[in-house]
């Protein structure tokens, strides 16, 4: 896959098979999406090409609200959209410039003379241009005007549940893991740095490694404990991952720490990745130590029960 991330890096295709959107989380829906456009590709003989932006358009055009996270940092979603074989991703910047313009300039500038459109494959509640105003009508209307053709994808339904990025960021805030990951597709993942903590965790048993995540929009499951596997230096563990304020010990400091599971090395400085599988319980405050290590124990079992048949 070929990445560009602006339209000046971009050489048009003499037959360009499109779809357009943020994507975030590449969930089941957009993942409909994807194969419907590689499908395409392959019966017409074009190159498909995913057309993104970054940041978020809400991140420039509501810069106050800090209310969005995102289920995937662009390094992240860039990663994954390799895995699903796409052909190109274009990644434009989005600013407030570019969000004026309308509908017809962004099929004219972007879509035909920057990248050589010869059809555009959308969900069927795409929008685009200024204010959102181009509708998937509008998108046929000028399709005829400009000689390209548009595909429409219907919803993607789960038991009647329409799929979307927000719905899956609402289950995961709520700490509702199984629906989200049922969503996705497969199982919700974060990638930080592994940083200095207080080492309370060692001191009962329970050394934890704690993660910093460099992209602040990034969106950290609902607090409570986990099941999960964590990924260092390309190897795979079992683990459990605590996020919260650790009531026990009155920490005021919100963390994401894992432990894990049969691993003692030192990883200060690490990137490594947490893969949610199952979600434990809510995070508790305890009346002793002795207590929290107990229950500590108890995950443990819980977890290693669990991730003997983890989800995707």
């Amino acid at each position: 896959m070929k990445v560009y991330r602006s339209l000046e890096e971009f050489t048009p295709l003499e037959s360009a098979i499109v779809t357009q959107g943020t994507f975030d989380g590449v969930h089941l829906g957009h993942q409909k999406i994807l194969r419907q456009l590689k499908n395409l590709a392959a019966m017409e003989g074009g190159e498909t090409v995913l057309l993104t932006f970054f940041p978020h358009p809400r991140l420039v055009l509501q810069p106050d609200d800090n209310g969005l996270k995102l289920l995937e940092t662009i390094e992240e979603k860039i990663a994954h959209l390799e895995q699903l074989g796409i052909d190109h991703l274009l990644i434009l910047p989005f600013t407030k410039t570019f969000s004026r313009l309308t509908a017809e300039e962004f099929v004219q500038t972007i879509l035909l003379d920057g990248i050589g459109t010869k059809m555009m494959v959308v969900g069927y509640d795409h929008r685009f241009g200024k204010n959102r105003e181009g509708s998937f009508q509008e998108l046929s209307q000028l399709a005829n005007v400009y000689n390209f053709r548009v595909e429409e994808i219907s919803a993607e339904d789960i038991e009647a549940v329409t799929i979307s990025s927000t719905k899956i960021r609402q289950a995961l805030m709520a700490g509702d893991l199984a629906t989200a990951n049922t969503f996705l597709g497969y199982s919700y993942r974060a990638q930080g740095k592994v940083v200095h903590g207080h080492k309370k965790g060692a001191g009962i048993g329970f050394p934890t490694a704690n993660i910093h995540v460099d992209a602040a929009y990034k969106l950290i499951p609902g607090d409570g404990v986990y099941a999960v596997e964590v990924l260092v230096k390309g190897q795979r563990y079992q683990g459990m991952v605590n996020i919260g304020s650790q009531p026990t010990f009155q920490e005021r400091a919100h963390a994401f720490e894992a432990h894990i599971f049969s691993f003692s090395e030192n990883i200060y400085g690490e990137e490594i990745e947490v893969v949610f599988h199952f979600r434990l319980r809510d995070e508790m405050r305890f009346e002793s130590v002795e207590a929290l290590r107990a229950q500590l124990e108890n995950d443990k079992k819980e977890a290693l029960r669990l991730l003997a048949n983890p989800t995707n």
